[in-house]
């Protein structure tokens, strides 16, 4: 399974990145690098959990960051 993080910044500054293949992995940041990192350790979690209440079966996972802004 290939993940993808969508980064931008808000009108007032912050940064926010979400991976649109997992609903609700939505994190903010001060930076671009910072809301990305934050995706990544929800998206992990989020994937973490859904093995353990056995809701999915192990995948191959990779995720790809786009360049910095």
């Amino acid at each position: 399974m290939n993940f993808s993080i969508e980064c931008e910044q808000e009108v007032d500054g912050r940064w926010i990145a979400e991976i649109p293949q997992l609903p609700g992995v939505l994190c903010y940041g001060k930076t671009a690098e910072e809301a990305m990192a934050k995706a990544e350790v929800l998206a992990l979690r989020a994937m973490a959990e859904r093995l353990e209440n056995s809701e999915s079966g192990a995948v191959e996972i990779n995720i790809s960051l786009p360049l910095a802004a």
